[in-house]
């Protein structure tokens, strides 16, 4: 547990929490909260590490019930405690029934809250367990991937809720540290984050991603000999890409699908979309067509990052 040297114990009479006044009579603000939840052996605790850097208070491994307490102890703080991060997963069993109760209360109170959901594939897990030859928490006399899908079932409605999923199969630690930067470092926070992701079906499609474009449609600058060495991100490849029937008109059409789509997330509050964009391979046509996606995105007012997550893998 990460807390500042001011802070205090919580009250545990209760859940609610204030919006009254502090000591001196002015208002009492509530704070931000971050939940951190996910996979074990994700990287929640590299997530949380990260939120603590940027000046978050941090606590780890908290039961559910006592993270509304923690919002009004941070609420009383006079400004002390303004955002806070809390990690809470199947250490804490009972794990579903008290959280669903406490997010209720959460919202009941217009606590402004989001949460983050650190992903991984069943290989990368049983590798990293393996790694440190550590069992996992769900596992008990079976294997660890055994634990692992009794999490994942556990775990499944949560990540259906979560406001921003980071799968991390393929990361190191300072590359979540550099998406948990993207989206949390900084005093303004935008009204909506995009991360545009190329990929290649042939590896898989990205388990991050809230909506999925298949290029395949395009013809295939691959079979083209004098392209086949480049990638979307050169301009004659980007050419080609566009110069086929219909693609200029898919960009456009997909466009104006975002347009409504991002105007939907502001007014539920979601802050983060993943957008992956899939070809073959991930080198060309999806390359270029990020690119172009992406820019529209940011003449738009969102900002947005480009993640090419194949490309250079054949």
């Amino acid at each position: 547990m990460s807390t500042p040297h001011e802070a205090q114990e919580p009250e545990r009479d209760g859940a609610q929490v204030s919006t009254g006044t502090t000591d001196q009579g002015e208002s009492a603000a509530i704070p931000e909260l971050v939940i951190i939840s996910g996979m074990s052996g994700a990287g929640r605790s590299t997530a949380a590490k990260c939120l603590e850097d940027l000046g978050w208070f941090v606590v780890d491994n908290i039961p559910p019930e006592l993270i509304a307490p923690m919002v009004e102890l941070g609420a009383r703080s006079q400004g002390n405690v303004a955002r806070i991060a809390v990690v809470v997963d199947v250490r804490g069993r009972r794990f579903f029934a008290n959280l669903k109760e406490s997010l209720a209360t959460l919202d009941a109170q217009n606590v402004k809250r989001r949460i983050v959901f650190l992903e991984s594939s069943d290989e990368a897990l049983v590798r990293r367990f393996e790694s440190v030859r550590r069992p996992h928490p769900l596992q008990g006399d079976g294997r660890i991937v055994d634990g692992i899908v009794a999490e994942r079932d556990l775990l499944r409605e949560l990540r259906g809720d979560a406001d921003l999923v980071i799968d991390t199969s393929s990361l190191n630690v300072h590359e979540l540290r550099a998406k948990m930067d993207a989206q949390f470092a900084g005093e303004e926070v935008p009204e909506l984050r995009a991360t545009v992701m190329s990929f290649g079906f042939k590896y898989g499609l990205p388990v991050d991603a809230d909506m999925v474009i298949d290029c395949r449609f395009i013809p295939n600058p691959h079979w083209v000999p004098e392209l086949r060495p480049f990638t979307g991100l050169n301009e004659e490849v980007s050419g080609y890409v566009f110069s086929q029937p219909g693609s200029k008109e898919f960009l456009d059409g997909y466009t104006e699908l975002l347009r409504i789509v991002a105007e939907g997330y502001r007014r539920e509050g979601k802050r983060y979309v993943t957008i992956a964009v899939g070809c073959t391979g991930g080198k060309h046509r999806s390359v270029a067509m990020s690119e172009k996606l992406a820019r529209r995105l940011v003449s738009e007012g969102v900002e947005t990052v480009i993640v090419h997550r194949d490309m250079g893998r054949e």
